[in-house]
Formats: C-alpha cells, structure tokens, sequence
C-alpha cells in the first residue's frame, strides 16, 4: 500500500498542483521559492491537525485571495453553481491483493476489483451555508467602514477577511469516489468521514524533520544530548534493549537507597524542627526524605552527548556544524522510525511518510554524498517491528544540492518550477523517459542520463544556461 500521488489546490505557490510518489525515495528539487516546504506544511497541517499548525490567511493563494474577494462583494451570486472554497488535498492510495485491508476498508469507496484507488480528500473550505453568512458580514462591516471617520487605518474587505476568516473556513475530511475509466476522483460521491467518525491515524501517519533544526555549535547547546532521552523514551517500550533498561533502572533503585541515606544526614535538622513545629509525637506520622530517581525523566539535562579525538572527549558543541547536523539528523530519523513502528501492543500505520528537509544543511558536499548513498539503506534497516511486521515507509527529501542529486536515482527525480503564471508545477522525469520513448529516442534519453553528473546536475538549481561547443 502506498501514496502514488498528490494534489494540492490554493496553498501559497501551489494553486493546482499534482506531485507523484515512488515507492521509497522521492526527491523533490527546485530553485528557491518553488514550493518545496509549501507541500511539507500542507500535508502536516491537514494530516497532523492541531491548534499549533492551523491555517492562516497567508496561506491561501494569491490568485484565489482576488478571485474569493470578487466572488464575497459580487451583486450577481448565484447558490445554485456556487462550488465550496478553499484550500484543498488529495492523497491518491493505491493497494494490491497483498495488503491488509481492515483499516481502507472504512474509506473504500468502491467495490469493483480493478479499481485498487483509494482518493482522501482534505478541505479547508466555505460551505455555501458560511458563503452566504460570509456575504451579509462583509456588507454589514464595509457599510460601517465606509461611515467611519478613520481614514488613516482604511478597513476594507482584504481587512476583514485576514481577521474574520477563520469564522467561515472549516476542515473537512472525505473519501472521494475514484472513476476508474476516467482516471480522475468523482467529487459528486464522496464519504464525510468526519459525520461518520472515521479515524486515519491507522491508515496514515506522516512525520517530518524541517529544515529549521536545533543544532548550534554554541556552549550552551545541548541538542544532540536532549536527543538521547527521546530516544530512550521510544527505546523503552520495545523489547530489543529491555535487558539494557532493567539493568539501568535496578541501578536507580540501588541509588536511591545510597541517596536516602546521605538524605537523612544532609536534612535531620530541618526534620528536627519540624517536629518540634508540627507537635509531632513519638507515636505519630512522621517525616523523612527520599530520593526517586525516576529513570523517564533521568536522561533530560543529564546527559551529554562527547566526541572522541586523539583520546581526548570534547563536548557536542565542539563539533562542526555540518558534523552536528548530520548526527542530529540520525538521532531524529531514529526516533521518528520508533514512532512509526509505535510499540509491540500497538498496531502501525498502513502508509507512513517521512519528509526531510533540506539534509545538506552547513555539510561539506562528500558528506552530501555519504548522506544520499546511505540514507535508503539506514532507513530499510530499522523498519521492522518486535513483533516481527515490516512497515513501508515512503520518504519525500527536499533538497538545493546538486552533489545529492548527481548521486541519486534518476527516476526518484521530482523537479518543482514555476511556470507562466506564477504558479508552480512538479516535473516527474519519469514521465520525460516516457515522452522519448513515444518519439522513437531511447537513447537520446539514455544519453542524457549518462550525462547528467554533477556539474550537470547545476542544471536545475540555475536560471540560465550557456552552452559552450569544443574546448
């Protein structure tokens, strides 16, 4: 089971936008400003809903922001073609007779053999119920603007949109109806998994590393050290270093004996006074102190992550950006996989993504490549769970490197642009092998990749090009 593709409509740069996944790697290229962290929020803020990711009126496009403008003040509005608004998502899952259907089943939406397209719809929308509400408010507030004697702060539509429009926008959750013979969602049929209280945290999960990361090579960072005790944290409910915890915490307990002791010395004064204070007799309850070292909460603050040189250890922070990065990276890849895995009494996700982003942050261009060459196999190793069930991970890295793209795989190739309008589009070069093959030119094509290396691979990340013949 697996995500084939996604759209995505009026989302900042990504007015009608349509992404295709691999199986594992998609890498997602593209200059500055063509989207590439627009597709990560979108896909955490429907997916991972909460108060801290919410919508804001920023991110609805530019071109819908004039046209919705238009459609609030218009005189000729007519409910009967009026189509909901707003920001929209669909996640196209395609499955086989191998996968175990006892979570899609909730969302299926047809029943026909040779249609294995499963479309989720995500909304951020105007009902035509909130449009017409939305309508007589407007009015009502530019009528009261236009009588105010103010003019140096000028209240206008644009306004009271950016500061009332989360009144009339809502999230909405469905299962679109795939048509098979068209090869494009029925929007008409769909499932309101919302009014039917259907969860898809069973179905799918998505986990993200930003680009914006923690790690500083200042003293008083502790980043990677903070690292350990999540990683304890999720270690913790596994069985794979459960011998390794026991140990840990009989070792707390031994301390906590060792402690209460010394306790009882350092604070018999304060106890004595106490009594004296409290009228507390021989025969009644009486106080002492302890220590409980709890082992969960051990880790943070009290651990330090060093690095070895010439048998010298030096604090994390000694460490070079790039080196910090790619060791942060690890550790957070590796709570992010125990997260997805979850723990032997619960059950995994159908479809899990990962996204990163950016992973060449401050690292040297041969650790870009270790990175790419060794990033497939890290992430195939840890994907199996105590109870023995393989999770599929498809994992989505955005990156400005051309080293990490002249080291990868062709066809894991997503190229984002903008085209005339603004507006972005996603280039699969899969598709491109397929437009040379239709012409007769397969090994024009072949050429092409056999020289596409690293200065070439410059190519996408440039304006222009001058191509120059002989030496």
């Amino acid at each position: 089971m697996k995500i084939r593709k996604i759209d995505i409509e009026n989302f900042r740069l990504l007015k009608k936008f349509s992404i295709d996944l691999e199986d594992e790697l998609s890498l997602v290229i593209g200059k500055n400003n063509t989207g590439k962290t627009s597709l990560l929020t979108v896909l955490d803020k429907f997916i991972n809903q909460s108060d801290r990711n919410r919508f804001s009126f920023d991110d609805f496009n530019l071109d819908y922001r004039e046209s919705f403008k238009d459609l609030v003040e218009g005189a000729n509005f007519e409910e009967e073609s009026y189509v909901p608004q707003g920001i929209k998502l669909k996640i196209f899952i395609e499955y086989d007779e191998n996968d175990d259907l006892s979570n899609i089943s909730q969302v299926m939406m047809d029943l026909d053999p040779e249609n294995n397209t499963i479309v989720l719809g995500f909304e951020y929308i105007v009902t035509l119920t909130e449009m017409t509400r939305l309508r007589k408010d407007a009015q009502d507030f530019l009528k009261k603007a236009s009588g105010s004697e103010d003019t140096e702060d000028a209240k206008d539509l644009v306004y009271f949109l950016n500061k009332n429009y989360d009144e009339y926008f809502f999230i909405y959750r469905k299962s679109i109806a795939f048509d098979i013979e068209n090869e494009k969602p029925n929007e008409s049929v769909f499932l309101d998994l919302d009014k039917e209280k259907v969860s898809l945290k069973n179905i799918l999960s998505f986990k993200y590393i930003s680009a914006k990361r923690e790690v500083t090579n200042k003293d008083i960072d502790k980043t990677l050290s903070s690292q350990t005790s999540k990683i304890y944290k999720k270690t913790e409910s596994s069985d794979t270093q459960q011998l390794a915890i026991e140990k840990f915490k009989d070792q707390l307990f031994s301390t906590d004996m060792v402690l209460s002791n010394i306790y009882s010395d350092m604070f018999s004064e304060v106890v004595e006074k106490v009594k004296k204070f409290g009228g507390i007799k021989e025969d009644d309850s009486d106080i002492k102190i302890v220590s409980s070292l709890q082992h969960r909460e051990l880790l943070d603050g009290n651990t330090t992550v060093m690095y070895n040189q010439n048998g010298h250890d030096l604090p994390e922070h000694y460490n070079g950006l790039g080196y910090m990065n790619l060791i942060s990276m690890i550790f957070e890849i590796e709570i992010l996989l125990k997260e997805f895995k979850k723990s032997k009494n619960e059950k995994s996700a159908d479809i899990n993504i990962l996204f990163i982003e950016e992973p060449e942050a401050h690292t040297h261009p041969q650790m870009q490549y270790v990175f790419i060459k060794n990033i497939k196999a890290l992430l195939k190793a840890d994907l199996k769970r105590e109870d023995g069930q393989s999770i599929h991970l498809q994992y989505v890295i955005s990156t400005h490197s051309s080293h990490i793209v002249s080291e990868s795989s062709f066809n894991d190739i997503k190229y984002l642009k903008k085209d005339k309008f603004n507006s972005v589009i996603s280039k699969n070069l899969q598709a491109l092998e397929r437009e040379y093959e239709t012409c007769g030119e397969e090994n024009n094509y072949r050429f092409l990749k056999q020289y596409l290396t690293l200065n070439r691979a410059e190519l996408f990340f440039a304006d222009k090009a001058i191509l120059i013949e002989g030496d």
